[in-house]
């Protein structure tokens, strides 16, 4: 999952984040997020100048595609397709979400270049973060925060729907995100850097019936 570096951050407690995005600027984020993708397919441009003052602020973003299929009636269920995302706020909302959606679709290398076809097929969930923030370990909450772990140079990230997902416990968690950095799984133990952080999730709703 590729990411821009953290600055440094105060060892303050992470605040929870509300739901910021009203129900509109959701659908205006993830309507970006596709024709970002599909612009990028048609070889047309886009405008990226965020239509608010409010999708201008900077945040974090990572975009999370999904191909989805129809395995029987009611249901739908999903297999990732790309994952890239921006920690650091480096730029305005709106820009972000466009410019991880068309990375996700093309730049993230684990999976080939999406196509024309798959795009058709596509589901997108958006993460909007708060700022990371060092925290101890005992203050993780899963299902609440996200984590980053960093030591020599090595970062490990996760989203924090990925425990709730994989129904982990937080040292579990914490050994996961170790093992994304390429630490060994007991890093935080060992003086890795952890820095947690908040997330507005949102995606496709057609598809949020089964996740696979």
């Amino acid at each position: 999952m590729p990411m821009l570096p953290l600055p440094h951050n105060s060892p303050s407690a992470v605040v929870a984040s509300s739901q910021e995005f009203s129900s509109e600027e959701r659908s205006q984020l993830l309507r970006l997020a596709h024709d970002s993708i599909s612009s990028a397919l048609q070889h047309r441009e886009i405008s990226l100048d965020p239509p608010t003052p409010h999708l201008a602020q900077l945040h974090g973003v990572f975009t999370s595609l999904y191909l989805c299929q129809s395995p029987g009636e009611g249901q739908r269920e999903k297999a990732l397709r790309g994952c890239v995302g921006y920690v650091f706020p480096v730029c305005p909302v709106y820009r972000a979400v466009a410019e991880t959606a068309r990375a996700a679709a093309f730049e993230d290398n684990r999976f080939p270049p999406l196509t024309t076809e798959e795009a058709s097929y596509l589901a997108i969930e958006l993460s909007i973060l708060s700022p990371a923030q060092a925290v101890r370990a005992e203050e993780i909450e899963v299902g609440r925060h996200g984590l980053l772990i960093s030591r020599n140079g090595r970062r490990g990230l996760l989203l924090p729907q990925v425990p709730v997902e994989h129904n982990w416990d937080r040292t579990t968690f914490m050994e996961q995100t170790c093992r994304k950095a390429g630490l060994p799984p007991d890093a935080w133990r060992e003086g890795a850097t952890i820095e947690a952080f908040t997330a507005e999730v949102f995606g496709d709703k057609k598809w949020s019936v089964v996740s696979g």
